[in-house]
């Protein structure tokens, strides 16, 4: 198992956190696992705010979030990217894929693709309904990206090979919405490169989500960062914690206390005495001791 430094090209990760509600315990996992591989491999800690749905957006919780990194001795390094300001780059993706005949309009609802899907990994399957008849251009429409039968895979540092066949466990999947939002699998793939991301830890919620990643980074001639999903906080009902199931926001007056549960959670040994010290000395021992290998899978 894994136990060592990353010594080239110069590790750089990130926190990619959308701002839905204030930042909870599942979401401190994530960021502080993604925050220690970083400083263990001497490398830089970026912070995305992914805001590229506002409907979901709550007011505030941007800053909020920020404030709460901030608070718990969480260091960034460069400005912090906003992807509702990026629209324009993702534009120049979609059109960079469509001069390459890669992209169709589609006018599928929700119900429609249901009715007539398989069930895949994440979802109905898309079955290619506008591929073979596309929508006029003139209908309200998604933009879908051709996908192929070929095995996409990569090695999680973590939880070893893992692969798929895009068509047959996916299906062509949105790049733009039909209300003009580009995707998630879009922006987080051209954010990635622009900020030169080598190595990403997150959620194995997003697992599933990655070899499409990859299938578009392949597509626009990007590099492949380094992957690592961690295990997913949930409650005693098994739900992830999230808004949706009443998360309780992080307590910034009982930091120590949360940060050390994190470093539980992910499978590190912090001494017993570490709760009565500093969240300055906890991040001393965390970086220095941090263990892949000791993470559950």
């Amino acid at each position: 198992m894994e136990n060592k430094r990353h010594v080239s090209p110069r590790y750089r990760g990130r926190f990619a956190p959308s701002p839905t509600g204030p930042l909870h315990f599942g979401s401190l996992v994530a960021a502080v696992g993604s925050y220690l591989d970083a400083r263990f491999n001497h490398g830089d800690w970026l912070v995305r705010i992914e805001d590229l749905d506002w409907q979901r957006e709550m007011p505030g919780a941007a800053s909020g979030i920020l404030h709460t990194l901030e608070a718990l001795g969480m260091e960034w390094d460069g400005d912090v990217m906003y992807q509702s300001q990026r629209s324009e780059v993702y534009r120049n993706a979609v059109d960079t894929l469509n001069t390459l005949g890669l992209i169709y309009p589609c006018s599928c609802s929700r119900k429609e693709i249901a009715d007539s899907s398989i069930m895949g990994v994440s979802g109905p399957v898309y079955p290619g309904t506008c591929l073979r008849n596309p929508a006029p251009d003139n209908k309200v429409h998604a933009l879908r990206v051709r996908t192929g039968n070929d095995v996409i895979e990569f090695n999680d540092r973590l939880r070893g090979l893992y692969s798929q066949r895009l068509r047959h466990d996916i299906g062509d999947f949105v790049l733009r919405r039909a209300d003009g939002m580009y995707a998630y699998q879009l922006a987080v793939v051209v954010d990635d490169a622009e900020q030169q991301i080598t190595h990403v830890v997150r959620g194995a919620d997003l697992l599933d989500s990655t070899p499409r990643q990859i299938f578009l980074q392949r597509l626009l001639g990007y590099a492949t960062p380094s992957y690592l999903h961690l295990s997913v906080v949930t409650n005693a009902l098994g739900e992830k914690l999230s808004k949706q199931t009443n998360a309780a926001p992080i307590d910034v007056s009982n930091a120590l206390t949360q940060l050390v549960d994190a470093l539980h959670f992910l499978g590190q040994e912090p001494p017993l005495e570490m709760i009565e010290g500093d969240i300055a000395s906890f991040w001393r021992w965390a970086q220095k001791n941090w263990r892949v290998d000791q993470i559950p899978r």
